[in-house]
């Protein structure tokens, strides 16, 4: 398999949340994870990280359904937006441009070969905080508010995918990105890939949907600066009689502290921090065997079987 230039993506850019109780899921990701709304439309809004440098990281969109919106990337130059612009036409995806919302854009959309929603695009509006609301630090691009999780940025995107080999094959063949871990089975099919653009040890994960759905999404994670900030994370959800679906514990792929939980819209959102970095720039993705993972090596309680089969929207929508 032939792998794609890398560099082209600079990295994950933001992501669509699409949910049926917009007004309830505005108050978790505000109240709850400290985000702030920077821009708004009838029934979208848009929503930053105290650490993103562009102006948003999540759009929160009312929708009869739950489930991803699109998953956006940024390209690292315009000349890298039109190479991979190319190489999508090039290889069969449909796709057309979308004009530039709330800062970003034109964007071109296309799908994964999953059917998840995808855009690439390369300008953007950075990030200015409004007089008054300027942070002490300079290289910061916002004030630390105190509020809520105080989530920094957006973290990673997890899709459940039918082939997950396919689905990785595409962004390191289409995109130049780089895998760092994979749950392979016996018969060669892969039941996880963690993926990133950037030595960050993911960006973009998928796992296998067991229960045969396609296009779903498995949940967004954010960012907290540590580990302590994960548990107290679990007081604030507690508090809030918000069920905690699995964590605080350790995973094994990437070594992230995690917590997860569902906004009301449904959807899996994770809290999380920790992790390694990879600076090795020709190193082989580290394979586990399912029996190997199944071991849960390390520490932490087990994932609950929801992880395998919930995701969003579900089958019934």
């Amino acid at each position: 398999m032939t792998i794609g230039p890398r560099g082209d993506v600079a990295h994950l850019g933001h992501a669509e949340l699409l949910t049926p109780v917009p007004e309830e899921s505005l108050a978790f990701f505000t109240g709850l994870l400290g985000m702030t709304v920077v821009a708004e439309t009838r029934d979208a809004w848009y929503l930053r990280g105290h650490g993103d440098y562009e102006r948003y990281s999540l759009k929160l969109a009312a929708s009869s359904r739950s489930g991803l919106g699109h998953m956006a990337l940024r390209a690292s130059s315009p000349v890298a937006l039109e190479r991979r612009v190319a190489w999508l036409k090039s290889a069969g995806a449909d796709g057309s441009w979308a004009e530039p919302e709330a800062g970003k854009g034109p964007a071109f959309e296309y799908r994964d070969p999953d059917g998840h929603p995808c855009r690439i695009y390369y300008e953007t509006e950075k990030y200015v905080a409004p007089a008054g609301s300027r942070p002490a630090m300079k290289s910061n691009h916002q004030r630390y508010l105190g509020r809520g999780a105080n989530v920094r940025r957006l973290e990673h995107v997890n899709l459940m995918a039918a082939d997950v080999r396919g689905c990785r094959e595409f962004w390191e063949t289409g995109f130049g990105l780089r895998t760092y871990e994979i749950i392979r089975r016996a018969d060669g099919g892969e039941d996880g890939a963690w993926l990133s653009s950037t030595i960050q040890g993911h960006e973009v994960i998928y796992v296998r949907d067991y229960t045969g759905g396609r296009g779903r999404l498995h949940h967004l994670a954010f960012w907290v600066d540590s580990r302590e900030e994960v548990l107290r994370t679990a007081d604030i959800m507690s508090d809030a009689f918000v069920p905690i679906e699995a964590g605080p514990s350790r995973h094994i792929p990437i070594q992230g502290f995690y917590l997860y939980t569902r906004e009301p819209g449904g959807n899996r959102i994770e809290v999380c921090s920790g992790g390694y970095l990879w600076f090795d720039p020709d190193e082989n993705p580290v394979v586990w065997t399912a029996e190997e993972y199944a071991a849960k090596p390390g520490w932490g309680a087990r994932l609950p079987e929801t992880f395998r089969t919930y995701g969003t929207p579900p089958l019934d929508a």
